[in-house]
């Protein structure tokens, strides 16, 4: 009996035996579903080609689609992505000039981000994808102090719900006892408080310069400023302006060891951030010393344009006092513009530049090459921060 029953287990062990063995030679255990092919993506090539790749064996029309810049086309333009034999989708763009690019996949008509890419970069309604193509010493990561960029959660009573900002602090910050001087930096239309820290590179070109010795070391806070879904039309900031200065100021010069005079303070942004700047600088004009507008102006004052004509008293009109207080201009250290040769709103900035020049403020103008683009916005914001708090 004893034997029957070890002569059962022995044949028993080596079925399970040979079943193993059988598993190994196949590769793979029963059942189990052949894994997907290694993906890569994007990949950067020495000479900045950028391959990019998505593994989607099931789809039928895959397309890149991102900023103008990535793809050498119009804004809201795609290229097509060519399917290989295991299922993987693929194309390669470039050379790319050095910066920062946001794309996404379109995979049979539907919008997805790079699975295999964890950097991101937000807008308004939007998540993308996002890769940096290093070569550009301004603002490429380099072994230098590093500040850091927090996102701040706060109660907006103007608004009556939390919103959220984001805030550099420069190297050392957290160490010391130090009142830094306060530099509010502001977005364009479509984009968020998310957009300068990421594909705008903001804290590696202050890193750089604050390392170099070119810039002060300063407290930068980029907050929101759309209030809802993007709109074109007049008033369509008036929400945020109000915000910015009930809710936003006050909060984070509380927060924060910033000094709150107004040779320590400077706001700039970009598009529909320099008419923000405007909006708010200009009748508060008593509270900074330093204002950029980057490929922006006055928006509606050539009768055409984001906003179109405006209604009612124009800027000049509703902004009277301020334009003729002669004190109030010798105060503003700097008030500084640039826009690109090629950007549909550089018509608009002559504009305001004339108009300001009008009233006798001391204007700086730099029309650049380039359009309404992000590499133009990073190095305006390279040019710019070394001329404040000097």
């Amino acid at each position: 009996m004893k034997n029957c029953i070890l002569n059962c287990k022995c044949l028993a062990m080596a079925a399970i035996t040979a079943a193993l063995s059988t598993t190994t030679v196949l590769g793979q255990a029963p059942n189990r579903p052949a894994q997907p092919p290694r993906v890569v993506s994007p990949e950067i090539s020495a000479d900045r080609q950028v391959a990019f790749r998505i593994y989607a064996p099931k789809a039928e029309v895959v397309q890149l689609g991102g900023s103008g810049d990535i793809l050498g086309t119009g804004f809201g333009q795609s290229t097509p992505l060519t399917k290989l034999t295991n299922g993987v989708w693929e194309v390669t763009v470039g050379p790319l000039a050095p910066g920062a690019y946001r794309y996404n996949f379109n995979v049979d008509g539907l919008a997805v981000i790079d699975p295999r890419n964890p950097a991101t970069s937000e807008s308004n309604e939007n998540t993308w994808s996002l890769v940096y193509v290093p070569g550009a010493d301004f603002m490429d990561t380099k072994d230098v102090p590093h500040g850091a960029i927090s996102e701040i959660t706060y109660w907006s009573a103007t608004l009556k719900r939390f919103r959220r900002l984001h805030v550099y602090t420069p190297p050392g910050y957290e160490t010391s006892a130090t009142r830094y001087p306060v530099f509010y930096l502001l977005h364009g239309a479509f984009d968020s408080d998310d957009s300068w820290s990421t594909v705008g590179r903001a804290g590696f070109i202050l890193d750089n310069l604050i390392a170099a010795g070119k810039a002060k070391p300063m407290v930068v806070v980029m907050p929101h400023g759309h209030t809802g879904p993007f709109r074109f039309g007049m008033g369509f900031t008036d929400e945020f302006e109000r915000e910015f200065v009930a809710d936003i100021m006050p909060q984070m010069e509380k927060r924060y060891r910033v000094l709150t005079d107004r040779a320590h303070r400077a706001m700039a942004g970009l598009s529909m951030g320099g008419a923000h700047t405007l909006n708010l600088g200009i009748p508060n004009l008593e509270r900074f010393a330093y204002l950029g507008v980057y490929s922006s102006g006055i928006f509606g004052i050539t009768g055409g344009g984001p906003g179109g004509s405006p209604q009612g008293p124009s800027f000049a009109e509703r902004h009277q006092a301020v334009l003729e207080n002669a004190k109030l201009k010798e105060g503003l250290k700097l008030f500084w513009f640039a826009t690109g040769k090629d950007d549909f709103l550089v018509e608009t900035t002559r504009a305001t530049v004339e108009m300001f020049k009008k009233h006798q403020f001391n204007v700086i103008y730099r029309e650049t090459d380039g359009a309404h683009t992000w590499d133009k916005w990073r190095e305006y914001l390279n040019e710019f921060a070394p001329m404040l708090f000097q």
